[in-house]
């Protein structure tokens, strides 16, 4: 231990009697915690509910034999997520993702109770991820523009291989559980409520009063009712509006329900994003020529977007962990596909060990989320 460590430990743990005398307990604390938790987890715990109903965690009742689709939706988005970190990550940060990602996936592959086919598809996504880390990092430039249409555009064939048609043998959406339905669910939602969250700022802070207003009433009345009872009425209530020929799929009315109800905070987020533009700023982009149109998207949104990144992530973190009320309204997404891995009689009781792997599985999508924003946000500010 270097000199300046330990001129750091004595001046913030052991700089009095009473702040060692803290340290002290809360090492101890820490130090039972930890050995309870490791206790538990090697001795007492029955993971062989997770070993079981692993793939029932990560796509449900969909069928067996069209794995081979949800193996190359994952390499599509897994592909496209190593270019997007290849293009904005340093060389440095890049070489540490690759060996945690190689780590990860070694892990996998010991630990997982996979098939060969599986382990086949594991290998070649861990491929295709060496892959587009390489591309994004040698093509950085050639690439960025075309980021977010990639993205588009992997939307749709996404859909096309999950649902079918088209040429493909169609899946009920009613097959679409687990994890599968989480990611959707939020990845769909997430890019619908963005655009619609950026419009309804703009409006409520527009000189239309016909705008303005609609913009207001509605960003107020739908932040004052609970998501619950948003996705109740897009579930129960909508249909009853509709005329009997009509049926919208369940999926498409608690998208529908989660889409308006980000999209009010999210108008909320960027209105403050707004406000802080300087209005020397408008006027001197005016003075240049430039009409309102080009103001706002090539001066104001741009500033406005970037400082309020932080709170535009934490909507959409709040959003992904959303998605577990979908299981109160007849969705089976991972916290109600857990719910009926409880119900097995075999596994009754196995609260601790299958909540904890769905925790599990929430902090790493949202911890990946919240690692993105803060590197997209110190890109932004060079």
């Amino acid at each position: 231990m270097t000199n300046d460590k330990l001129t750091w430990l004595r001046k913030n743990l052991f700089s009095t009697w009473y702040n060692s005398l803290l340290t002290v307990v809360c090492l101890v604390l820490i130090f039972w915690v930890v050995r309870g938790i490791l206790t538990w987890a090697t001795t007492q715990a029955q993971w062989t509910v997770i070993q079981v109903n692993l793939r029932l965690f990560l796509v449900g009742r969909f069928p067996q034999t069209l794995y081979w689709r949800t193996w190359i939706v994952l390499a599509i988005a897994l592909t496209l997520g190593a270019i997007t970190v290849g293009v904005f990550f340093s060389k440095q940060q890049l070489t540490r993702g690759i060996v945690l990602f190689a780590f990860i996936i070694g892990v996998l592959l010991i630990v997982l109770p996979l098939d060969f086919t599986s382990r086949l598809w594991l290998l070649l996504i861990a491929v295709l991820l060496f892959v587009g880390f390489w591309l994004g990092g040698k093509f950085t430039k050639v690439l960025t523009p075309w980021l977010s249409l990639l993205w588009l555009l992997s939307f749709p064939i996404i859909l096309w291989l999950l649902g079918g048609g088209f040429g493909l043998q169609p899946v009920s959406t009613n097959l679409w559980n687990g994890l599968l339905l989480t990611l959707l669910m939020a990845a769909v939602s997430i890019v619908l409520s963005f655009p619609i969250g950026v419009l309804l700022a703009l409006g409520r802070t527009s000189n239309l009063p016909v705008i303005r207003w609609f913009s207001i009433l509605y960003i107020e009345i739908v932040r004052g009712v609970p998501l619950i009872g948003i996705l109740f009425l897009a579930q129960v209530m909508l249909p009853l509006f509709l005329s009997v020929d009509v049926r919208l799929d369940r999926v498409l009315r608690a998208i529908t329900g989660l889409v308006l109800f980000s999209a009010a905070y999210m108008a909320e987020n960027v209105r403050g994003g707004l406000q802080s533009i300087p209005r020397g700023q408008i006027e001197a982009a005016k003075a240049l020529g430039l009409n309102t149109a080009l103001v706002v998207i090539l001066i104001v949104l741009p500033q406005a977007l970037r400082s309020v990144i932080p709170a535009i992530v934490g909507q959409f973190i709040g959003l992904f962990k959303d998605t577990s009320l979908l299981s109160l309204v007849g969705l089976v997404e991972l916290t109600g596909i857990a719910r009926s891995i409880l119900a097995q009689p075999q596994f009754l009781g196995r609260y601790a060990e299958v909540y904890l792997f769905i925790g599990f599985i929430y902090w790493v999508f949202c911890y990946s989320m919240s690692l993105a924003s803060r590197r997209l946000e110190r890109q932004l500010s060079q």
